[in-house]
């Protein structure tokens, strides 16, 4: 008989190993020294101690689900309870019985990683159905409303699944929102499309005002209907785009017609009034070599001998109107302001008041020197400082009034 510690071969060849419980009979041995048996049934042991480190391997380093590896290690557990081996089985047994305890402490994880994650999927999706409420009940834009929506499904489908009973009711809401979204769009595309039709109907009413007078020659008058018009179109809102496109061309070609005709009469006028105009450009001459003014009469004599000839030149063409007037209301404006100036240099009156002004100042500064002088003598620090600012400030208004009476003399 050969011995072994974890095992034996009696005088028939039987094999045995040792356990905790006792020897077991795991197999026999008919064909060589004992030594060899022993050597054999090490080998299967080896072998099921690989599978156990195998297993070891894949739970600690690889994210082998609980489930599977709660399998694995019971189907590893019958084979060593089993094992036609000869090695220390409780050893492997104690491995297996750790890796019970690991893969029980990873379920607890995944558990509570799941419910993390559903936690955090319940709080992703009541966000998605509250903004989907919000634009229910308050966009208007409604291309990036439904735009928005369908993203918001995208994402509800992109998030993790929850609970089955709160998934069903968030998803309701969604639905519910999508829905109430639709029917508001397509109640107020409803009623856009009737604001439309009454915008095409006056919109319609205004082209046909505008084409009924394209052919008149009152020429202001219809000039201010067409302004006017034009005002009630930009107000009128818009209609369609077809309508809105077919009637403002309708319109702006029977504006064309007005005003092309117009331009084309005012164009034949402008090249009769040419001559009228370069009498008054030879007139703005000599009304400009009056400036600046040195003689107001004869200033004012000249202008007015200017002006009779200037209403006998006739009117000018229209481009050169603003100019030619322009230049001549400036002469006209600093021979009056000439005129101004010389009769308040000759007013009586009005010097008779700048005069009285300088006098009574003179007075009101002599009296206050007076009690200047007073408060001084007596040491009344108070007063003096009253009496210096006032005497001051008159002072200040004596320059004024005496420039103002020099300008009398």
């Amino acid at each position: 008989m050969s011995t072994d510690p974890w095992g034996r071969v009696d005088d028939d060849g039987t094999v045995y190993v040792r356990t905790a419980e006792g020897e077991r009979a795991v197999g026999s041995w008919q064909a060589g020294e004992p030594e060899e048996a022993l050597a054999y049934f090490h080998r299967k042991y080896d072998e099921l101690a690989g599978q156990v480190q195998l297993l070891e391997q894949r739970v600690k380093g690889t994210d082998l689900a609980p489930a599977q590896a709660e399998a694995s290690i019971v189907k590893l557990r019958e084979a060593v309870a089993d094992a036609h081996a000869v090695g220390d089985l409780a050893a492997l047994t104690a491995r297996l019985d750790g890796l019970t305890e690991l893969v029980a402490q990873r379920r607890e994880e995944v558990k509570a990683a799941r419910e993390q994650a559903r936690a955090e999927a319940r709080t992703v999706k009541e966000g998605i159905v509250d903004e989907a409420e919000r634009i229910a009940e308050e966009t208007t834009h409604w291309k990036s409303g439904g735009e928005r929506l369908r993203q918001l499904v995208e994402e509800w489908k992109a998030a993790d699944r929850i609970d089955r009973v709160t998934e069903a009711a968030l998803w309701k809401r969604l639905s519910a929102a999508r829905t109430a979204f639709a029917k508001r769009r397509k109640v107020y595309f409803a009623g856009l499309d009737e604001q439309r039709e009454g915008v095409r109907a006056a919109k319609e009413a205004i082209v046909a005002e505008a084409e009924a007078i394209a052919e008149s020659t009152d020429w202001a008058q219809t000039a201010a209907v067409y302004r006017d018009l034009m005002q009630r179109w930009k107000s009128a809102g818009r209609a369609s785009r077809e309508a809105e496109d077919e009637l403002w061309a309708r319109f702006k070609g029977a504006q064309d017609q007005f005003f092309q005709a117009r331009s084309a009469v005012f164009a034949e006028r402008d090249a009769s009034l040419a001559a009228n105009a370069e009498v008054k450009e030879e007139l703005l001459i000599e009304a400009e070599k009056l400036l600046p003014i040195t003689d107001v009469r004869t200033a004012r004599a000249t202008l007015r001998h200017l002006l009779e000839r200037w209403e006998a030149a006739g009117p000018v063409p229209r481009e050169q109107r603003d100019r030619l007037e322009g230049g001549l209301r400036k002469v006209d404006d600093a021979v009056r302001k000439a005129e101004d100036a010389e009769w308040k240099r000759s007013n009586p009156e009005a010097r008779a008041r700048a005069q009285s002004t300088v006098d009574q100042l003179r007075t009101s500064i002599e009296q206050l020197e007076k009690r200047l002088a007073k408060a001084q003598a007596a040491g009344r620090a108070k007063d003096v400082k009253e009496a210096e600012e006032a005497i001051t400030a008159r002072r200040s208004w004596l320059e004024e009034a005496e420039r103002t009476l020099a300008e009398f003399s």
